[in-house]
């Protein structure tokens, strides 16, 4: 046995005692409510601003942010904070974790208080324990099972706790990347850990293209009890919603065995408040369509087909309707022979005895920024996909065990 496997023995041996730790960390988290201004918070800043204290006690000085200014929150910019740990090869295991929560939504649904952590047995109930605090809480206990033991790993070891996750990262990676692209390069390992599975076995390497649409309609306001006065917009807006629900999957019938589900999908998903009273006509619907596009289909010829159909049933109806695109982000995909692919595989099996397989799904996360940018990114974690939803929880032994299959990538086990 080397003098490194031992290190990484010792590492392993530390996290798996890390139980109370990671309850510990996940209520002090939790309590932060880092929910962004679009879901009626204040950003991630204190939230952020405790993790950066955490790591300094530890003795970690490479710690530097790259704010992004927003005049919307109180402090006036949103967080990003990047930690370093020296290695004995400057190539580095990234991992990514964004601090921004979503709001908890209906409270009667949640058994808790979504903002105090509960704990039942192995699991932690609260808002954003899964979505993102298990790789926060993962990467924390990398960082302190290192600082504790003195341990230097074969590689070097980058944390980036990113803002603006859930809206589209303008604030957060994008940012980063914009601002400090120089960070990163080709030969370091990219590991987000957003998404995943209960039994650890899949890896995402690509993503489907994501196009957010806004879609309003102009009618005339009137009394309810005088339908004839007015022109229901909501009614127009409700013909809207079934026509590309029903139609556009017909109109874009690809399909890859790649992802799951294996087409592209169009959700009609947020409404906005269209009158204030049940005795008014509304003269305006706004509503979004979510579009998850598998790669190769043509964003212009989504838009086209969406335009024809909303052109359609707006003179049916005899209103105006105009669509508006909310947000965008391509297609994307890491190479399949890229060799971090087969050593995460390699770390994933030593630690929960499974074969890890690569997968592509609709959902995005940043890895998609990263492979814009040249950047291989891996999406892994060992997670019951409870995010968003009342009642999110995550396990503690997962926790533990994604930060242990962290170590094996970073003493370069397989290499």
């Amino acid at each position: 046995m080397t003098p490194s496997d031992t290190d990484h023995t010792r590492i392993l041996t530390f996290l798996k005692k890390s139980d109370e730790q990671v309850f510990s960390l996940q209520s002090i988290l939790t309590s932060f409510q880092a929910l962004p201004p679009e879901h009626g918070g204040d950003g991630e800043a204190e939230k952020a601003a405790w993790i950066e204290a955490y790591l300094k006690d530890m003795g970690i000085s490479s710690l530097f942010s790259v704010n992004a200014k927003d005049t919307r929150v109180s402090k006036g910019y949103r967080p990003n904070l990047i930690a370093k740990i020296p290695g004995k090869s400057t190539k580095t295991l990234w991992i990514f974790s964004h601090l921004d929560v979503v709001s908890p939504g209906d409270r009667n649904a949640w058994k808790t208080d979504p903002w105090t952590v509960v704990r039942e047995g192995d699991l932690l109930y609260g808002r954003g324990v899964e979505d993102n605090q298990q790789a926060t809480v993962s990467s924390l206990l990398l960082c302190h099972a290192l600082q504790t033991l003195q341990v230097v790993p074969e590689l070097s070891l980058g944390l980036v706790f990113m803002a603006d996750e859930e809206n589209g990262s303008t604030y957060g990676l994008a940012h980063v990347l914009k601002e400090r692209s120089d960070l990163f390069n080709t030969k370091d390992i990219f590991l987000v850990p957003d998404f995943g599975s209960p039994k650890a076995d899949l890896i995402e390497v690509a993503e489907k293209a994501s196009l957010w649409l806004k879609i309003e309609t102009i009618g005339k306001q009137g009394h309810a009890s005088t339908p004839e006065k007015g022109i229901n917009a909501f009614v127009a807006g409700s013909a809207l919603v079934v026509a590309l629900a029903n139609e556009l999957p017909q109109c874009f019938p690809e399909r890859n065995a790649l992802f799951s589900p294996a087409t592209s999908t169009f959700v009609p998903s947020k409404h906005e408040a269209n009158a204030e009273g049940i005795n008014i006509l509304p003269g305006r619907n706004v509503f979004y369509l979510d579009c998850r596009l598998l790669p190769g289909i043509d964003e212009k010829m989504v838009l086209e087909a969406v335009g024809e159909k909303v052109d359609a049933i707006s003179k049916a109806h005899n209103v105006h309707s105009t669509v508006s695109i909310v947000h965008a982000q391509k297609a994307s995909a890491v190479d399949e022979g890229e060799s971090a692919i087969t050593q995460l595989q390699q770390a994933i099996a030593s630690v929960y005895h499974v074969t890890a397989k690569p997968k592509g799904v609709g959902g995005g996360t940043v890895a998609a920024l990263l492979r814009e940018k040249g950047l291989p990114a891996l999406v892994w974690s060992c997670l019951d996909n409870t995010c968003h939803t009342p009642n999110e929880h995550s396990s503690i032994a997962a926790t533990i065990n994604d930060s242990c299959v962290f170590a094996h990538l970073l003493f370069n086990t397989y290499a």
